[in-house]
């Protein structure tokens, strides 16, 4: 083997570097590599919304209450990552109006903090909103600059002794004796061995095809979802319509800029499908009706982003699937210390990291207890973590309009 550590994080993203800075304040041996820059995948191409939980509350409760802790959490720790913008859940005349109780009754079950203001109220909050706005919850949501969460979580593991490798793909994954043993990767076109006594894979919609490498089926059932960056200033909350998860029912804000978004549509690749143009005029026809603006703004760009959906026993896509997280061991599979960690979203990635870390350092025989949700992420300056970015990557679509702003 070229070189020797404990554990090999593959991934770059969100839970990636959450996983390589819990192992890493856990005294472990950690490398993680990334065929790209940090941020490249789902994480970089998300809306970036700091859920409060309110959007799973009827649906998810369990999910939910994951939301509203971890939401907490990272506006204790997140410092220039975290802008704290408050959410609207908003109802239209076309919305159920039974919605509106179930969606309350989610959040008490919940403890989601929630004020119902009429549409008046609604409009004083946010005076871009609609005319149309007949009631609104409101709800801690906020927004969270991904570059930057992963940038000043990379740096912190770096700063505890792990290795952050960018640019750096896994084109293989050892297994000796039905024990993983390392991972072979390729960079500027050479390959190199990292010998490993743990791999965790997480890749995102992605794991697939990373744990095939190491001869293991984990049954992804990724979906593609577009968001577009209007000219509207002045938008200072998180907006959702009330109503089931649809295509263009939230609207989010991104410094001078608002996101619309998404859609929901199964894709066989994660890397290669189909872009709908018509998907980027339906934000339109959907955002505009809850930011009349909308309507008439340019449309800066529009990016598209993967979901990692996990669905072993769902023949389909779609908003159906769980956005549940699953830490898989691979143990079960007949290959020993590999780990894979799929499903979840950008605001539970810290928890995520923390259910892998536990099983990880059980494996390794480790006893340090989790410190990530009590430990300040190096990310109080936005101009020193706005470095940071640059430094292990150019800034994604999902906020390249925030950085080196403030």
């Amino acid at each position: 083997m070229d070189v020797e550590r404990e554990v090999v994080v593959v991934g770059g993203g969100a839970t990636g570097a959450s996983v390589a800075r819990d192992l890493a304040l856990r005294g472990v041996d950690v490398t993680l590599v990334e065929r790209g820059p940090l941020t490249a995948g789902t994480t970089g191409r998300s809306h970036g919304v700091l859920h409060s939980g309110a959007r799973y509350a009827e649906s998810d409760p369990a999910g939910a209450a994951e939301c509203i802790r971890e939401n907490r959490i990272l506006r204790e720790i997140g410092g220039a990552c975290v802008a704290e913008t408050d959410g609207l859940f908003v109802s239209l005349p076309a919305d159920p109006e039974e919605f509106v109780e179930e969606k309350l009754a989610g959040c008490r079950e919940c403890d989601i903090p929630t004020e119902v203001v009429s549409g008046a109220a609604a409009r004083e909050l946010e005076p871009k909103l609609s005319p149309d706005v007949e009631r609104a919850i409101r709800v801690p949501d906020g927004v969270v600059s991904p570059s930057r969460l992963v940038a000043a979580t990379a740096a912190d593991a770096r700063d505890h002794g792990a290795a952050i490798e960018t640019h750096a793909e896994v084109r293989d994954v050892l297994v000796e004796d039905d024990r993983v043993v390392g991972v072979e990767v390729e960079r500027d076109g050479e390959r190199t061995t990292i010998g490993a006594a743990h791999v965790v894979n997480a890749t995102g919609p992605w794991a697939g095809s990373v744990a095939a490498l190491a001869g293991v089926e984990v049954e992804m059932k990724p979906t593609r979802g577009v968001m577009c960056v209007f000219d509207v200033s002045g938008v200072t909350h998180v907006l959702n319509r009330c109503r089931p998860p649809a295509d263009g029912d939230i609207a989010v804000p991104h410094a001078e800029r608002v996101v619309v978004g998404t859609t929901s549509v199964p894709v066989d690749d994660p890397s290669s499908f189909p872009r709908d143009r018509g998907a980027v005029e339906r934000m339109r026809i959907e955002g505009q009706k809850l930011i009349p603006e909308v309507a008439t703004a340019d449309c800066r760009r529009w990016y598209w982003g993967v979901r990692p959906l996990y669905a072993p026993d769902k023949s389909d896509g779609g908003r159906g699937i769980s956005r549940d997280f699953t830490v898989l061991d691979h143990r079960d599979d007949g290959v020993a210390g590999f780990t894979s960690v799929v499903g979840g979203k950008l605001t539970t990635a810290r928890l995520m990291a923390e259910a892998v870390a536990d099983h990880v350092c059980s494996d390794l025989g480790v006893s340090a207890r989790c410190e990530t949700a009590d430990a300040p992420l190096p990310a109080e300056d936005p101009t020193h973590v706005d470095a940071l970015v640059r430094e292990f990557g150019p800034p994604q679509p999902a906020d390249e309009d925030v950085i080196g702003s403030s």
